[in-house]
């Protein structure tokens, strides 16, 4: 008899009903050999991909037999068979007489799964083992009753020996349901549960993820909800997207096809008053044509009819009138009084049809001004730069310009507008230009709204006005008057003790010395101020009286000068520079005067500062020029600074400065100079203001600019004892390195960190006593120390 189940009964591999039927992890059942075959032919034993849902699965230890039976969906398959078999039509025999001869079948037992005759039927009902079993009519409503109410065979033990135990017990250790005889056996030492137990705990762990999952689908519910909402709202943002490109072409469509339109009408009335001048012309010259044709007519006529006397009765009459239309012809234009051109000039339309391939985006976010940042760079008095990066409303770049950014800086109701530069990519930069120094507050704003953190309050300063206490100390011996500043980052330091040149890493080791004590060639006596073009090194050789040129590897390759007042001599020179020309700029300190030199050493001019009046200076120890090309002189001897011209002409002179000793200017001409008797270093814009001071240095002398990093670099050249004292015990925020030598001059070297308030004076270096004679020792120190400003290093040499 053939039985018909439900797909749902059957297996997706064999496509007959359940047979030991395994569940896999997905929740997906086939049966047991049906897997294993299926395992078998991946090639594989640790994982197979479910035929249903294609997930990996993987395979436990055991295999197909560790996978856990899906039982209810066997026994379902078996009540299928049952309703099946008992609903067919025909008679059906007694499942419990030995040869049926009693009568046919009349009931079905829910308990036995047999189908019983009338006999077996009162058998069981008087029975004391059978009377509880339920069972039901082979009628067809009392068939459907039976899913209901038919109740599982026991499930018993598969082994030899065991058929007739039932599997009451779960082995934990294995995840096996066992019989009684596995417990003592097979399963002896191992985590042994009752089953009942075991499957009271799984029913509540399915209980709760049963809760928990009827909270997760509310959730959901409430998502698939919002979600179709969206999806609403998508449809109605895709109108008003289609609306706004539509409109945009539309637009765009009518300003060209108008532009188009225009362009032609243009171009037909160049063309009809071409035409109209060709087409006058043309019928002047045919004008012309047939005249002339007229009379060379006649006149060949007459010439081939007309007798002696005929001729000369007609006299000269037609030659004239023929030389008068041919002189009409002479003075009239033979080219057509117009060109063909007519030329189209489409400016820009390579660029044009980008910008159009470009024009507009669509994003699945808008820009949000308020998750958009800003960050930016120094804020000194000249600029204040703003970069601003545009973000959506997720979190995320937004990468397409056109944005409506503004900024302003205000101060006491002065509002400074900012330009912007849109670069196209979701970034702009802004530039503004405080005109005073003080409290600001920065508004920055994006189509109308306010970008993250704004507005904002700025302390808008000069430049180096943040200038503050040294980070880094740099130990050299001897006392130090000229820095200079490789463009691989060494730095050079002239040492008068030493008589030599120390090279140092921007770290502060030194590397070499280059140089020896002595009159030679290569040698110094008291180095002064230094000067570094590409590899070639000038030294101020301030006790040899002379200039020395060597290569930044220590080489020397010329010299130029000896003790004297005239041309060609020096007396004590103490700083050098090389100007655009290549020519060399020269302190002659002695001789109280700046001496220009060509690189043969011949000398170019004089600017002599012994003589009275304004442009008059004593004792210059240091020149440096701006960036017009002007000489700034500092001159222990004056208070203030002086600018010549490179021919020698007084420009002007500007700073109240005590005793001036060193000089240089950047590229924007803000001049840093080093007062020797005032301990500080003094910045001056390019106007000659004084826009800060760094105070409490010690005889400051040689001053330099590190091109590339920024960093500026001041020698100190020492302090009293006294002085030194006074400050020893304070609260110092300098690295201060004290040197206990006695009687030994020694330098050392401080880096300064950047501030983010205005500039705090340098401490003093303290003293020390030498404690073990019992006397107090008068010791120098001299320190290089390294400045910060608006985001730049600096270094300071004491």
């Amino acid at each position: 008899m053939h039985i018909h189940y439900s797909a749902q009964l059957t297996c997706r591999l064999c496509s007959k009903p359940y047979r030991e039927p395994r569940i896999l992890p997905c929740l997906h059942s086939f049966c047991g050999q049906c897997l294993h075959t299926e395992i078998e032919r991946s090639g594989t034993e640790q994982n197979i991909e479910c035929p249903t849902c294609q997930r990996s699965i993987t395979i436990p230890e055991g295999g197909v037999n560790a996978i856990p039976q899906n039982l209810h969906l066997g026994f379902e398959v078996e009540v299928a068979g049952y309703m099946s078999k008992i609903g067919s039509d025909g008679e059906k025999s007694c499942d419990a007489c030995i040869d049926g001869s009693t009568g046919p079948a009349v009931v079905f037992c829910c308990t036995c799964h047999h189908l019983l005759c009338k006999l077996c039927h009162d058998y069981h009902k008087h029975s004391k083992i059978f009377h509880h079993h339920q069972m039901v009519g082979l009628d067809k409503d009392s068939i459907k009753l039976l899913p209901s109410i038919m109740k599982p065979t026991k499930h018993i033990c598969s082994l030899p020996h065991h058929e007739k135990e039932e599997l009451k017990f779960f082995c934990e250790t294995c995840q096996l349901l066992i019989c009684r005889d596995c417990t003592l056996v097979l399963h002896k030492d191992h985590r042994i549960a009752d089953m009942c137990n075991i499957a009271k705990v799984h029913r509540d762990a399915m209980r709760e993820a049963l809760v928990c999952a009827q909270e997760v689908t509310s959730k959901l519910t409430t998502a698939i909800d919002a979600n179709g909402k969206m999806a609403e709202q998508v449809y109605t943002s895709r109108g008003n997207a289609t609306l706004i490109i539509t409109q945009a072409f539309d637009q765009l469509h009518q300003t060209i096809e108008e532009r188009k339109n225009t362009l032609l009408s243009e171009m037909e009335a160049i063309s009809l008053s071409k035409t109209t001048a060709l087409t006058l012309q043309k019928e002047q010259l045919m004008k012309m044509q047939d005249e002339i044709g007229r009379y060379t007519e006649m006149t060949s006529h007459i010439l081939q009819t007309h007798t002696d006397h005929e001729m000369a009765a007609l006299r000269d009459l037609l030659p004239t009138e023929l030389k008068a239309i041919l002189k009409k012809v002479e003075n009239v234009s033979l080219t057509p009084n117009q060109s063909s051109d007519i030329h189209v000039s489409l400016l820009h339309i390579d660029s044009l049809i980008k910008q159009l391939s470009i024009f507009g985006h669509v994003m699945d976010s808008s820009p949000s001004p308020s998750q958009s940042t800003w960050s930016s760079e120094s804020v000194v008095k000249e600029r204040y730069c703003v970069k601003v990066v545009s973000m959506t409303s997720k979190g995320e770049r937004y990468p397409y310009g056109g944005l409506q950014v503004r900024a302003e800086l205000s101060h006491d109701g002065a509002v400074v507008p900012g330009e912007v530069e849109d670069h196209g990519d979701g970034t702009y930069t802004i530039t503004l230009t405080p005109q005073i120094a003080g409290p600001h507050q920065l508004l920055i704003t994006m189509d109308g709204q306010h970008v993250q953190n704004s507005p904002c309050d700025l302390d808008v300063g000069t430049k180096y006005n943040t200038l503050c206490n040294p980070e880094q100390v740099i130990k050299c011996s001897g006392q130090s008057h000229g820095i200079a500043i490789h463009d691989i980052g060494d730095i050079y330091v002239s040492c008068w003790d030493d008589h030599c040149i120390h090279v140092f890493d921007q770290a502060g080791q030194q590397k070499r010395t280059i140089g020896s004590p002595g009159s030679g060639d290569g040698q110094f006596s008291l180095p002064w101020g230094l000067f570094i073009k590409g590899d070639v090194m000038y030294v101020a050789d301030f006790g040899n009286d002379r200039i020395q040129k060597l290569t930044t590897g220590g080489q020397f390759l010329q010299k130029f000068g000896q003790r004297g007042s005239v041309q060609g001599q020096f007396q004590y020179p103490t700083s050098v520079i090389v100007d655009q020309r290549d020519r060399l700029i020269v302190a002659d300190s002695g001789n109280h005067r700046v001496v220009i030199l060509d690189q043969a050493g011949t000398w170019q001019l004089t600017i002599n500062g012994n003589v009275p009046g304004s442009h008059g200076f004593q004792y210059p120890y240091g020149v440096a020029l701006d960036p017009q090309g002007n000489i700034h002189v500092a001159a222990r001897g004056s208070n203030t600074i002086k600018v010549f011209t490179t021919e020698g002409t007084y420009v002007r002179s500007y700073g109240d400065v005590k005793k001036p000793s060193g000089i240089v200017i950047d590229e924007e001409g803000y001049s840093l100079v080093t007062e020797y008797l005032g301990d500080c270093l003094s910045i001056f814009d390019s106007q000659g203001h004084k826009v800060h001071t760094v105070g409490n240095l010690i005889g400051p002398d040689g001053v330099m600019l590190d091109p590339k990093s920024g960093s500026v670099y001041v020698a100190n050249t020492g302090a009293n004892t006294d002085y030194m004292n006074q400050t020893h015990g304070k609260s110092l925020n300098i690295q201060n390195i004290t040197v206990r030598m006695p009687g030994k001059r020694m330098n050392s070297t401080a880096r300064i960190p950047l501030a983010a308030t205005p500039s705090l004076p340098l401490k003093h270096p303290s003293g020390f006593e030498d404690e073990s004679e019992g006397n107090k020792s008068e010791v120098d120190e001299y320190m290089l120390h390294q400045l910060h400003t608006a985001g730049v290093s600096y270094i300071v040499a004491e």
